[in-house]
């Protein structure tokens, strides 16, 4: 088992930034390809950033790129998502999530946290 716990959501401003974490603790760390996902009531689940178990590679999704930096420190248990020059759209319960596959594009996961609310004002 995974624990994963979000932090670092809140009410911003458009334009503003924000940084989340997810402690992660239970299995080790480096296992696990890490991701962020987001979701709105009434929308599908939005695969947002990965990184892979060893914090060479990342991905971000269409909608985030250029804005948004998926990071981890494994000496920490903790990744992160840096998000900047946020918009409104942005709104969203953000969710961590770990997964046994090393693919760091596929939208998958094994693990889940409870999420963190990112709101922002126009």
């Amino acid at each position: 088992q995974v624990q994963l716990v979000e932090s670092g959501g809140g009410l911003v401003q458009t334009g503003d930034s924000l940084r989340l974490s997810c402690a992660a603790s239970g299995r080790t760390f480096t296992f696990f390809t890490m991701k962020w996902f987001r979701q709105t009531p009434g929308k599908e689940r939005e695969f947002v950033a990965a990184v892979s178990r060893d914090a060479a590679r990342t991905y971000h999704a269409d909608s985030v790129k250029g804005r948004f930096a998926i990071s981890r420190d494994n000496t920490k248990s903790t990744v992160y998502l840096q998000m900047n020059n946020l918009k409104p759209e942005d709104t969203a319960v953000y969710y961590c999530a770990a997964a046994w596959e090393e693919t760091i594009t596929v939208p998958n996961f094994d693990y889940w946290g409870q999420g963190t609310q990112v709101t922002v004002s126009s």
